[in-house]
């Protein structure tokens, strides 16, 4: 019965004390649960479904219609077989009526189920782990960015599944600094693309003096989103073959991995001089950087250059912070494999991983949105600071 769920839409009619039946539903881009039970409001019970081809599982995002003015207790029955349950503590989950406007509802976790109560105020509501970032979005992102003079829109190849994956060139390519920004190899992580939309509109801005002055010897070369197939499937971590991109880097393949394989041969025909993979943490609520101070050779001169770039960011912004964050061995067994201490190894260059909350900021909380897209596009304008510092 189970797997007949996953795929259907579900339909099951209250005949107690709901008079209109209530529907929850999942098909659409990144649209991703497990209807359980759905027969009342007040215990509507669901599993979190795990990435399409591996088994990561975390990312939810679904529609909830019929149940206006009720109130709802919706049980994500698995939460706690879920990939990270340290990202649940103090975690609540983001609700839409218009897919454009989106709040935090209350939530709780007892450690085996997570718990989302709230009185839907219209007949349809989204639920999602965190605010999404669209295809459509993504789509919008490329067209509007494409339409500037500083702009040009490369195609790079296809994707597992057909979809096209793009590269931004923002500025001259023959300027003496190449900057990469990517996004996205976890497609659940949508705060990263946030935070490139941020950074590009801030790039394209002719009346922004940081962004004039850096494109002056700087190229930004830009891959909004890695991952374009996870994040149409709903997947949190994996690409359409199952692939975490982020383990990628040492032996990419077409088969399995095209989006790394295509990126990183781009890379070493350009070069790289700076390099950042923007992602996001479950469990720690801060905005943080994880360096490349474990690689083998890396040099005194290298940790004064990457210093210097964690200081300037927290002068550029108040929502970035270097006193919470990862412990330098967390990644030793496969740390080659990664975007960033491969890049960081490869090119010598100031290299870095830097993650966005999936909770909120605790420095600066903010209970009705917490973290989300808007706040991520801010820290993105933000990084241009310190990335014109870096080349002073």
């Amino acid at each position: 019965m189970t797997s007949v769920l996953f795929f259907a839409e579900v339909v099951i009619a209250n005949s107690f004390n709901h008079p209109m039946p209530i529907k929850i539903s999942q098909h659409f881009d990144g649209g991703a649960i497990v209807v359980l039970r759905a027969d009342q409001p007040q215990q509507i019970e669901l599993n979190i479904r795990s990435d399409s081809h591996a088994d990561f599982t975390q990312w939810f995002y679904f529609r909830l219609q019929g149940a206006r003015g009720e109130a709802c207790n919706i049980s994500l029955m698995n939460a706690g077989q879920a990939t990270y349950t340290n990202g649940w503590k103090d975690y609540q989950a983001v609700a839409s009526y218009d897919r454009e406007t989106w709040f935090r509802v209350p939530t709780t976790y007892d450690g085996q189920v997570l718990r989302i109560s709230h009185k839907p105020e219209c007949d349809s509501v989204y639920y999602a782990y965190f605010e999404p970032y669209t295809w459509e979005r993504h789509l919008g992102l490329l067209g509007r960015a494409g339409q500037s003079s500083r702009v040009a829109i490369e195609d790079l190849g296809n994707t597992v599944d057909g979809r096209d994956l793009n590269l931004m060139v923002i500025g001259n390519p023959s300027a003496a600094k190449k900057v990469w920004v990517i996004a996205r190899q976890h497609p659940g992580e949508t705060m990263a693309e946030w935070f490139v939309e941020g950074m590009v509109d801030a790039l394209l801005d002719e009346a922004n003096p940081i962004a004039t002055q850096v494109l002056q010897n700087t190229v930004f070369y830009v891959v909004p989103n890695m991952n374009p197939d996870g994040a149409a499937r709903g997947n949190l971590r994996t690409n359409a073959a199952g692939a975490n991109l982020n383990r990628e880097w040492m032996t990419p393949s077409l088969e399995t991995s095209p989006e790394v394989f295509l990126v990183k041969n781009k890379m070493h025909v350009i070069g790289c001089d700076l390099f950042l993979d923007v992602h996001g943490d479950e469990a720690l609520p801060y905005n943080f950087v994880a360096g490349s101070e474990m690689l083998d050779g890396f040099t005194a001169e290298q940790a004064v250059e990457q210093n210097k770039f964690i200081a300037n960011f927290e002068s550029a912004s108040p929502d970035f912070q270097s006193k919470y964050g990862y412990h330098a061995g967390k990644y030793s067994a496969d740390v080659l494999k990664l975007a960033s201490k491969y890049v960081g190894h490869t090119f010598q260059c100031l290299s870095l991983t830097l993650e966005l909350p999936f909770k909120d900021n605790a420095n600066l909380p903010n209970a009705q949105t917490g973290w989300n897209g808007a706040r991520s596009a801010r820290l993105g304008a933000a990084i241009l600071q310190p990335i014109l510092k870096a080349f002073e």
